[in-house]
């Protein structure tokens, strides 16, 4: 049984240290993913971004004491930087933020041993869950698992809507994007 628990802004100084420690263990050791982009360093400037902004929150789930995964991400505002780095074009307005039409999941990692489980799929549905935004979007490296993790999001109800290089040094990622509620 893998319990899960709801952090803000505000608690992330109990659990950074777990969401970097599986950011290392899963994207370094079991992806082989190197470079500047993927270095604690620069993931843990990221999730401090991240957590800067109004609406963040977070999913770490556990197995007993065992941290498992987390997800996290927060609402788009009227002047995010979110949809600026799209490589392909998109429909005029699709963009266009409020800070209420769309969550943005920034991560979700799982740790290998609980993979193939249904883990991923509670850990975000419990995120979600306590979304209040239209649609919810996220990035995915297209070449990650071959294209099994795009296949994932897909199998949950996202499409691809684009592609974006949000970073200089990071991947081409497939933007995805979906309903919140899917149907």
């Amino acid at each position: 049984m893998i319990d899960l628990t709801h952090y803000s802004a505000e608690t992330l100084p109990e659990v950074r240290q777990t969401i970097l420690d599986i950011h290392a263990e899963v994207r370094h050791r079991d992806f082989g993913l190197t470079g500047p982009f993927h270095t604690v360093d620069r993931f843990d400037e990221r999730l401090s971004a991240y957590a800067s902004r109004p609406g963040w929150s977070a999913v770490v789930g556990h197995e007993g004491d065992v941290p498992v995964g987390f997800a996290f991400g927060m609402p788009l505002g009227p002047d995010t930087r979110w949809w600026r780095s799209m490589t392909t074009p998109v429909p005029p307005g699709s963009t266009d933020e409020t800070g209420s039409r769309t969550a943005a999941l920034n991560e979700i990692v799982v740790r290998k041993q609980w993979r193939g489980r249904g883990v991923a799929r509670q850990i975000h549905q419990a995120w979600l869950d306590r979304r209040t935004e239209e649609r919810v979007t996220l990035l995915v490296d297209p070449a990650a698992g071959n294209g099994a993790v795009q296949a994932v999001y897909e199998a949950w109800g996202y499409t691809k809507f684009g592609e974006q290089q949000p970073f200089p040094d990071s991947p081409v990622f497939a933007s995805m994007i979906r309903p919140l509620r899917a149907a």
